[in-house]
């Protein structure tokens, strides 16, 4: 590779995000357009006994109203667990629900008619933690009226191999804890946002700040009884996602209906108020753990019971009650493996898919039994993980086949940066290190939605101006996947970026691609567009060959020239546009991704499965106030096998962003209720790290080289999150010699923990 691909590159929207000029979904406007606000319930669980309408609908500036009733076709982003409806029905089940949405001229005018609508509730009982939903009540109590045994529970997700449980019964090493999490959201700058319009030729067109334009068609079409053709949904700019703009959402099923209905374009944008309300943020996590090791320090058993808070409705809630157990395959081996998780409804906001997706928590547990059984056993913690990692061109006890490997070098890298050997345990008190590792997915081998289609296509066009235009599905939400499909391209075709441009995330013009989560774009859409891209090589290569005798498999594309070896062909890149396009004109070519087939045969052996798994290792060191409790985290060093770093500086972006992201779950983020109600939906309670509070930070690529990934390359995105949080939590052990077994680590918290030690 000598052309765009392995450079530190910026991202190709950059000047016009930092200049003001990017386009997010807030920002279009359309002549006639209405704006929507919507009531939401002051209720956690009740009955709907009556709505009025008449006052609002009679407001100055309101152009229509519609209700649960006007909608009622269910959704969700999982075609088993669709369970939500664009607003309340019967009955609410959280605080902030939409029971009806007002359209009017202004949003002045919205929300004035909104403040007209007269609803009367009947309460019913209230369940606001999962040891409220694991009993037994009434079916009139049920949250859902599917949930099983008269319980609110929504999935219980079991495997085990090997029976760990009897291996744990006699085992001489063992280490159990009891670990608790609080909820934590993506804390994204953009709030959700869209506008619908529906044309004149009876068509519906949505611009929406989605991670998932697929899905949100797919969702729309069975909403609004409207076939795919129908309906075209675009994603602009967006200002971040992580996970939480991953479903369809009930404000773009009301912008939609509403435009259908009044022929006017229709306008949604939340306030941030709104936006903690929708959340679909990470699950509030109890995870009871326990794990042995030999008289060699190598693992022989882990077993784990977790439970976690759903909130109202399903979402992406099936997968994370499966990520939560099988995830932890790696990246030790571990023979003897299970878990069991249940996710249970609750009478507060859904959660859903955020950035490590169902990973993150019991991460922190093992990484956190991990170093206990190092101390107990007067072994190294470094040394202990390193006689249990799993090799490469292996497989887990569940199936997952792992190809490429890095994480020996990643935890070499950050033990020698870090002076590790010298310093670990040997700090003056109050200072500590701490290490953990990491193991995530490149993208679900399986899709959401099991069908035959290719997880994503890409399409390369030619044209006669010797532009190459790159048609992709795949949503860019920061991590830079539009930069990435114009290196490629140029890479393949060995021209300057300047001559790719792209046209994304848009299902009417753009061939479908399945969205941005559990970190599959750069592995799967990025072999999709060198496949493409290679195809144009090919086909200009036969053209050339063919005028000027010379065979197809001599011609070389570098640096904007076409040549050969001998320079018996030597022309430039326009040259040899001229000599592909005579006679036929602009072409494209396509490429696509399909994940082979991996996995087992028991029920739940498509959880986790990917093509590809990345790895990486992490230490941070700490200052905690024995006096206070206050801790500080100086520097962390993180080292992440990414295959091969497409673009160095798009790859310690995201490792930086996931430090960034884990500090503010470990130290003070954390979603508080009372009575169902959330307390802290701003961005002042809801305390997320600033730059002053951010550590300095030592990145190390670590490039194994993925035999299936593009130039060798996979996930960098969410994998580096997992190992931050227990890093630090070690590191206050080795600061101050206790155990944080609940998130955040709060000063108060330490402190009691401290006196508790004394």
């Amino acid at each position: 590779m000598t052309g765009a691909i392995g450079k530190p590159t910026p991202y190709i929207d950059a000047v016009q995000k930092v200049t003001g000029q990017a386009m997010y979904a807030d920002d279009y406007k359309f002549p006639n357009m209405v704006y929507v606000s919507c009531l939401r319930s002051t209720e956690s669980h009740a009955k709907i006994k009556s709505l009025e309408l008449k006052k609002a609908e009679a407001s100055p500036g309101v152009v229509a109203i519609v209700t649960g009733k006007d909608i009622p076709v269910p959704f969700g982003v999982l075609s088993i667990s669709r369970d939500e409806t664009a607003m309340a029905i019967e009955k609410v089940r959280y605080q902030g629900e939409i029971v009806a949405a007002v359209a009017a001229e202004t949003i002045e005018a919205a929300e004035a008619g909104v403040k007209l609508i007269n609803v009367e509730y009947e309460p019913l009982t209230e369940f606001f933690t999962p040891q409220d939903s694991l009993k037994t009540c009434t079916p009139d109590e049920q949250i859902h009226a599917h949930t099983k045994d008269h319980k609110n529970i929504h999935k219980t997700a079991e495997l085990r191999f090997n029976e760990p449980e009897k291996e744990l019964e006699t085992a001489k090493h063992k280490q159990t804890g009891n670990f608790k999490f609080a909820g934590v959201t993506h804390g994204f700058t953009e709030p959700h946002s869209a506008v619908a319009m529906w044309n004149g030729d009876e068509t519906l067109t949505i611009i929406s700040a989605t991670q998932v334009p697929h899905y949100l068609q797919k969702n729309l079409s069975k909403v609004l009884g409207l076939p795919l053709h129908k309906i075209q949904v675009k994603k602009p700019v967006l200002g971040g996602g992580f996970g939480g703009k991953s479903d369809p959402f009930p404000h773009e099923m009301i912008v939609s209906f509403l435009s259908k209905k009044i022929k006017r374009p229709v306008k949604c944008t939340f306030s941030r108020e709104e936006v903690f309300i929708t959340h679909h943020g990470r699950h509030p996590t109890e995870i009871n753990m326990s794990l042995s090791c030999d008289d060699g320090g190598k693992i022989t058993a882990l077993d784990a019971d977790i439970i976690i808070d759903g909130g109202a409705y399903g979402s992406f809630g099936v997968v994370t009650s499966y990520y939560n157990g099988v995830l932890l395959q790696g990246p030790y081996l571990i023979d003897k493996f299970g878990f069991r998780t249940r996710r249970t409804y609750t009478n507060k906001h859904q959660c859903g898919a955020m950035r490590g997706h169902g990973a993150v928590n019991p991460r922190y547990a093992v990484e956190t039994l991990l170093d206990m059984m190092a101390h107990d056993m007067e072994m190294d913690p470094c040394d202990l993980r390193e006689k249990n990692f799993l090799s490469d061109h292996s497989s887990t006890v569940g199936e997952f086949r792992i190809t490429s490997n890095g994480i020996r070098d990643c935890i070499a890298a950050v033990r020698k940066k870090s002076d590790w050997d010298n310093r670990y345990g040997n700090l003056p008190y109050g200072h500590g290190l701490g290490v953990a590792c990491g193991f995530f997915i490149s993208g679900s081998a399986l899709p959401i939605l099991w069908n035959r289609y290719p997880q994503t296509v890409v399409h390369a066009k030619l044209d006669f101006d010797g532009r190459i235009v790159m048609f992709s599905g795949a949503s860019d939400i920061g991590q830079g996947s539009d930069t990435m499909l114009v290196q490629i391209a140029a890479e393949e075709l060995g021209i300057p970026m300047d001559f790719v441009q792209v046209e994304v995330s848009d299902t009417k013009t753009t061939p479908v691609d399945l969205g941005s989560y559990s970190s599959r774009v750069t592995f799967m859409v990025g072999n999709a567009a060198k496949s493409a891209a290679s195809n144009i090589r090919r086909e200009m290569a036969k053209a050339i060959s063919k005028e000027k005798d010379t065979p197809a498999e001599n011609i070389t594309f570098k640096n904007g020239r076409i040549f050969t070896n001998d320079k018996s062909l030597d022309i430039s890149w326009e040259e040899g546009v001229e000599m592909a396009m005579a006679g036929r004109g602009a072409f494209v070519e396509s490429g696509f991704y399909i994940s082979p087939k991996l996995g087992g045969n028991f029920k739940g052996a498509g959880a986790g499965l990917s093509p590809s798994y990345s790895f990486g290792a992490f230490i941070s060191e700490v200052e905690v106030n024995p006096k206070t409790g206050e801790t500080n985290v100086i520097k962390v060093w993180g080292a992440h096998d990414c295959g091969k770093a497409l673009n160095p500086l798009a790859v310690e972006g995201q490792i930086e962003g996931s430090i960034h992201m884990g500090l503010g779950q470990t130290m003070s983020e954390e979603m508080r209720y009372k009575n169902g109600q959330q307390l802290n939906a701003n961005f002042f309670d809801y305390r997320i790290p600033s730059s002053l509070d951010t550590p300095d930070m030592d990145v190390t690529i670590i490039e194994s080289n993925d035999p299936e990934g593009p130039y060798g390359a996979k996930e960098a995105g969410e994998g580096p999150i997992h190992p931050v949080l227990p890093s630090i939590g070690n590191a206050v052990f080795d600061a101050v010699g206790v155990r944080m077994m609940e998130l955040p680590i709060t000063p108060d918290k330490v402190l009691k923990k401290i006196k508790e030690n004394a």
